[in-house]
């Protein structure tokens, strides 16, 4: 549905490859080394960063960008946290593990991994919303 929505939204952008899978599998598949590696409320927040990073790294030409975007952390839920999402009245509900980090502790992560000119922020919701607003990242693959 989302790849659907990015194709509507830009179509023939020249240059521009969307792919939708699993991130490690594809990633961890493929020869191709990208300018860029975007993750929008997804894989980066949904998969350990000490198995997601090196794949990631390993991707990017020397000085290219990763950048993702997520809910800010829960303050003191740091770390992996477990989501219960709710399905049918007979079933238990899905696990699903994310991960949230303060912004500091995001910047060393990274940086750890071998990205550098790492800038990690939380921008603010829309004035008059009741959402937590987004924590951004932007990194640089160290080379």
């Amino acid at each position: 549905m989302q790849l659907d929505k990015a194709r509507e939204r830009w179509p023939g952008v020249g240059g521009i490859e969307l792919h939708q899978a699993d991130a490690l599998t594809y990633l961890g598949g493929t020869f191709t080394i990208f300018d860029a590696v975007c993750s929008v409320f997804g894989a980066a927040w949904f998969t350990d960063p000490a198995l997601l990073l090196p794949v990631v790294r390993a991707s990017l030409k020397p000085g290219g960008v990763f950048a993702f975007s997520q809910r800010p952390p829960v303050e003191g839920c740091y770390g992996c946290q477990a989501s219960y999402i709710p399905r049918g009245p007979d079933e238990d509900p899905a696990v699903v593990n994310r991960w949230d980090y303060e912004p500091d502790a995001w910047a060393l992560i990274l940086k750890g991994h071998g990205f550098v000119d790492v800038s990690v922020s939380v921008l603010a919701p829309p004035s008059g919303s009741r959402h937590m607003g987004t924590l951004f990242v932007r990194s640089i693959q160290g080379g």
